[in-house]
């Protein structure tokens, strides 16, 4: 076969979804142009919760040695204090021991009010990369595992909760969900690829790291219907796909995301301007 029918195949992380569908250009340039950006004190706090709390959660897997709240807990504070990536500690109007205090708080809340909820199955699975044919020999291949979220058994079936961290989580005491279905939709859809199992939807595990240590969890919902589509409206596989075949990446100057403290791309984005 010559190379004018090969393939050419781009791989993306599957829990980088979400900004794309943010902000394909910012999107654009860190996962394909591969520009970098030094993470704030702010996203290193959720960081290390998400360390501590997976570690909590896994030692409650089948079959798994329990794992102590307080011993989970130093996961968190050995995460916070000696990260394994370049963190600006002076980007956020945050100290470390400020930091400390609120992830602890969040980290014995979620221990204690939300996760013993759940039957957990797994916790940050890895996935079965899942091929995405987006026409005019650009396939997408994306990889990876779970990033953040758990899969678990629900009464009416398997549900994927996602743990989310940050200061716009919760409002007005309810997790919120907007934006969430394209990172939950693919979860859905990898993890049925991977395990050959359906899934009922998806779950937002919100814990706010901005003010008194607070916790909310949001209703199930399918968000693997936003990424499918129906015969009326397309998914965001169709659109996404639309994107890789042209190459064309829009950008979105109105996300709460366009500002030189989260975005690579900033400097040489005129399109902020």
């Amino acid at each position: 076969m010559s190379d004018a029918f090969t393939p050419r195949v781009l791989t993306a992380r599957a829990s980088s979804w979400s900004k794309l569908f943010d902000c394909a250009y910012s999107w654009e340039g860190e996962h394909i142009l591969g520009l970098r950006k030094t993470a704030g004190l702010r996203a290193h706090l959720g960081t290390s919760i998400h360390a501590s709390t997976a570690a909590f959660d896994a030692g409650r897997l089948p079959g798994a040695e329990p794992v102590d709240i307080m011993d989970a807990a130093e996961v968190f504070v050995s995460t916070l204090h000696q990260p394994d990536r370049e963190v600006d500690f002076k980007q956020d109007d945050l100290s470390l021991r400020d930091a400390e205090r609120i992830g602890l708080s969040l980290h014995a809340a979620y221990c204690t009010e939300i996760s013993p909820r759940y039957a957990f199955i797994s916790v940050e699975q890895k996935l079965t990369p899942l091929e995405i044919d987006c026409g005019g020999g650009q396939i997408v291949r994306l990889t990876g595992s779970m990033d953040r979220a758990r899969v678990a058994q629900h009464p009416d079936g398997v549900v994927i909760p996602d743990v989310k961290t940050g200061t716009r989580v919760i409002v007005d005491g309810v997790a919120q969900t907007k934006g969430r279905s394209a990172q939950l939709g693919t979860y859905q859809l990898m993890y049925e690829h991977t395990e050959g199992v359906p899934t009922v939807g998806g779950q937002i595990l919100a814990l706010a790291t901005k003010g008194r240590a607070e916790v909310a969890v949001s209703p199930i919902w399918d968000a693997k219907r936003v990424m499918v589509g129906d015969d009326d409206r397309p998914g965001l596989i169709q659109i996404a796909a639309g994107m890789f075949r042209t190459g064309l990446f829009p950008p979105n100057p109105s996300s709460h995301l366009c500002s030189p403290k989260y975005c690579a791309r900033w400097d040489t984005c005129h399109f902020h301007e």
